[in-house]
């Protein structure tokens, strides 16, 4: 069975569908019993254990609870085919799964069910060297692995380690041809000035791929190709293979006054003195500083064509509110930056010279791109009242959480009150908002719904926002969710692994209309 065709949809399968699949996943483990190599074998078992990778469920991992009853259904079936399976999913499950699957296999064995010629090989792979071909930008880290069984089926595992998602790792496959591959990654290198190829210590590699896989199992949808699921179990029992020992060290924190002081040091630069509006300038180099310390791993000074790209044409638009001013500035200031941060980076003219080009020809996209609330209708004053700040991202929640922002009323207490002259970022102002939404309210309601505007507006944690749009989703009305997450609120107090928990909870068994 290819990962291509895993189940999908509804994840709670009746009973005699999930025996279906497992039988034939059975089937599928017969090829087993005609490899000679446990290589093969294990690519094989990897495969099967990948049928359901990615999946998740309320209840846990899909992965690994349907790995287990997979487990628990080979050792049932009690085949000369379920036995390799049990023997190979022993070396390349997960530690629980493992340890179900050997206990499985030796009361096959005690019952006289035949091992598979390559039993005594599986899961008996050294390494022996480990290479990185990587780009001068520092983009893309490919990993080399090479093991052997004693010397025997000597074989490669080429990894993909993604820098631009915090060093996901993106892709995976095996080649056998060892010599081969080595020689054309060293030919890469010797006509591509951009690439290097080095020896990578193994603990080192062990570590890129653990915070790798890690990155990748925490993503929701996350961007691999459709093989990847098939060499996952594999690529997980190779990295354990790996000595452990090596700890990547920590992103570098930039605070508040150490962003200033790099924006200060490029705003005097001989690259940054064409730029005509300085205001506009500093305001575009604090972003650029953001995204590099907050989205690449606090690394500002790295420039890159992709991430040049990246920056423009996907986190600028969905994150930040740009003056008008600021639209027009940001290419020249990105480019200004280039030849700067390029220039203190020591990278090479060439690459300097291709993350321009990379900043130019996203310039039109750009400005098609960039999501300007006006061609939306929405009036450019009402929007920065909602995020003066810049974090466009926060502009439906902030409004969800606070709707009322213009007209006159007359209110008790208060007299006559124009809402466009309150801002909502102001607590006094904000409370004023919240008493109009609930006149006559006690004031101990009032405090609950501000303390939820309060946490709405900062984010805090992103999964309230989340389990609201859940609720709207599921066609509950505005005030019906605040009074669910304020109970949420309520109940969990000050424990935020406990309100995470409640929002989870809440998000995936919403209350009926």
């Amino acid at each position: 069975m290819s990962p291509r065709s895993r189940p999908s949809g509804d994840r709670r399968r009746a009973p005699d569908e999930i025996t279906g699949i497992f039988d034939d996943l059975l089937r599928h483990a017969r090829e087993l019993l005609a490899v000679r190599s446990p290589l093969d074998a294990e690519l094989i078992v990897s495969e099967v254990l990948g049928t359901w990778w990615g999946q998740r469920a309320a209840a846990g991992d899909v992965e690994e609870i349907v790995g287990e009853r997979l487990v628990e259904h080979a050792g049932r079936a009690g085949t000369p085919a379920a036995l390799a399976l049990l023997t190979g999913i022993a070396c390349l499950g997960t530690a629980r799964q493992a340890a179900m699957a050997e206990r499985a296999a030796l009361a096959l064995m005690d019952r006289g069910v035949a091992r598979p010629g390559w039993a005594d090989r599986v899961g008996m792979v050294a390494p022996e060297d480990c290479f990185t071909s990587r780009d001068v930008f520092g983009d893309q880290d490919t990993l080399v692995c090479v093991y052997s069984y004693d010397g025997t089926d000597r074989h490669a595992l080429v990894v993909q380690v993604d820098h631009n998602r915090s060093g996901m790792v993106r892709d995976a496959w095996v080649s056998s041809q060892v010599d081969r591959l080595l020689e054309h990654c060293r030919q890469d290198e010797r006509t591509n000035p951009l690439m290097r190829f080095e020896p990578l210590d193994p603990p080192r590699a062990r570590a890129l791929l653990e915070r790798g896989l890690a990155v990748t199992g925490a993503a929701a949808d996350p961007p691999v190709p459709e093989t990847f699921p098939a060499y996952h179990a594999f690529l997980r029992a190779r990295m354990r293979a790996l000595p452990p020992g090596y700890r990547l060290p920590a992103p570098p924190v930039y605070g508040r006054d150490r962003r200033a002081t790099l924006a200060a040091r490029f705003l005097a630069s001989d690259e940054a003195e064409d730029l005509s509006d300085r205001s506009a300038a500093g305001r575009c180099v604090d972003r650029i500083i953001e995204y590099g310390c907050e989205q690449d791993q606090g690394r500002p000074l790295r420039v890159s064509p992709v991430k040049c790209e990246r920056f423009l044409l996907d986190w600028l638009p969905r994150k930040v509110l740009l003056s008008p001013a600021e639209q027009d500035a940001m290419p020249h200031v990105l480019a200004a930056w280039v030849r700067w941060a390029g220039r203190r980076s020591g990278l090479p003219p060439q690459a300097v010279r291709a993350a321009l080009d990379a900043v130019w020809d996203a310039t039109g996209a750009f400005t098609e791109a960039y999501r300007d609330p006006a061609a939306f209708g929405l009036d450019r004053s009402l929007v920065h009242r909602l995020v003066p700040d810049g974090e466009l991202e926060a502009l439906p929640r902030r409004a969800f959480a606070l709707p009322f922002l213009s007209g006159e009323h007359h209110m008790p207490g208060r007299g006559r009150i124009d809402l466009a002259e309150l801002d909502p970022a102001d607590p006094a102002d904000r409370r004023i908002m919240i008493e109009f939404e609930h006149p006559g309210a006690a004031p101990e309601h009032l405090d609950a719904h501000e303390r939820l505007a309060v946490r709405l507006w900062n984010g805090d944690p992103p999964q309230l926002w989340e389990t609201a749009q859940a609720l709207l989703d599921a066609g509950l009305e505005r005030h019906q969710i605040l009074h669910r997450l304020i109970e949420v609120l309520a109940r969990c107090g000050d424990d935020p692994d406990a309100l995470r928990r409640a929002l989870h909870t809440l998000r995936h068994n919403p209350p009926p209309m």
